[in-house]
């Protein structure tokens, strides 16, 4: 499995560094990225309402950072959980289903998520 990692930043800092790969630090669940990201990617590109940063809040972009780092607004994490959730796999699949559930939390508690790209 080539996997994507994601996680909710506890304390998120505007001007904090999140260039390093630390995926015990927000509790990370990982997803098989060639198995969903590349089933998502389209409708992931598509949303308008779709804004990340790359690393960091002063680059912003639109997508996901495939090999990289992402920042995820609390804005944009409706968007991605109903991708998701829209995705028949995400009833039987544990790993959607905790990947969901983190979703759902960050979304509760106005938290920023970050991904670590493969």
């Amino acid at each position: 499995m080539i996997k994507a990692e994601f996680g909710i930043i506890e304390n998120f800092n505007e001007n904090g560094d999140y260039t390093e790969y630390c995926p015990e630090k927000y509790h990370c669940v990982a997803i098989d990225d060639d198995r969903y990201l590349n089933d998502w990617w389209k409708a992931l590109s598509q949303i308008d309402t779709f804004n990340v940063y790359a690393k960091g809040i002063l680059q912003p972009q639109k997508a996901l950072s495939r090999w990289g780092i992402t920042v995820i607004p609390p804005s944009s994490l409706p968007a991605l959980l109903d991708i998701v959730l829209s995705d028949k796999r995400s009833k039987k699949d544990k790993r959607l289903i905790v990947f969901a559930g983190l979703i759902h939390q960050a979304i509760t508690e106005n938290k920023y998520m970050i991904h670590y790209g493969v």
